[in-house]
């Protein structure tokens, strides 16, 4: 069984040029799952600050947060593990994407930018992340969801 708390995490919504950017964060291919940048918050640290690192480290770009859009929780019940993200809008300030750019904890392994119709071809988590990356609702709760692989 895991820590009995919820993992804290911030995300970020990043759309440049209206394209909205993902990565694939499971080690070695073993998942076609895509998501959002971030990761989870140490203890001390803000979800700004969070979220910066975790983008430079699984992107190489530098970004400006911005206000919250989304609070998302999944769960596995079957190990009890359980994670609230917080997604951030943000907006690339230096840097682009490159091929040669390695995530340091060899985490994400692929990157990338999507419009609105391709991510009908891909899976990503959470569902709604479409209408929260181009919609313009205020901030929005999506309430527990079983986690995926």
């Amino acid at each position: 069984m895991t820590d009995p708390s919820p993992r804290l995490a911030a995300r970020a919504v990043i759309l440049h040029e209206n394209r909205l950017l993902l990565v694939n964060a499971y080690p070695g291919g073993q998942s076609d799952l895509w998501c959002a940048p971030g990761g989870g918050v140490a203890r001390g640290h803000s979800l700004p600050d969070t979220l910066t690192r975790e983008v430079y480290e699984e992107t190489g770009l530098r970004i400006d947060v911005g206000t919250p859009c989304l609070v998302n929780e999944f769960h596995n019940p079957d190990d009890g593990f359980h994670q609230v993200e917080v997604f951030f809008r943000a907006t690339i300030r230096s840097g682009k994407l490159d091929d040669t750019w390695r995530d340091p904890e060899g985490i994400v392994n692929r990157r990338r930018l999507v419009s609105r119709d391709e991510m009908a071809g891909l899976r990503f988590k959470p569902d709604s992340l479409p209408a929260v990356a181009w919609g313009d609702a205020p901030l929005r709760y999506d309430p527990l969801e079983r986690l995926v692989k």
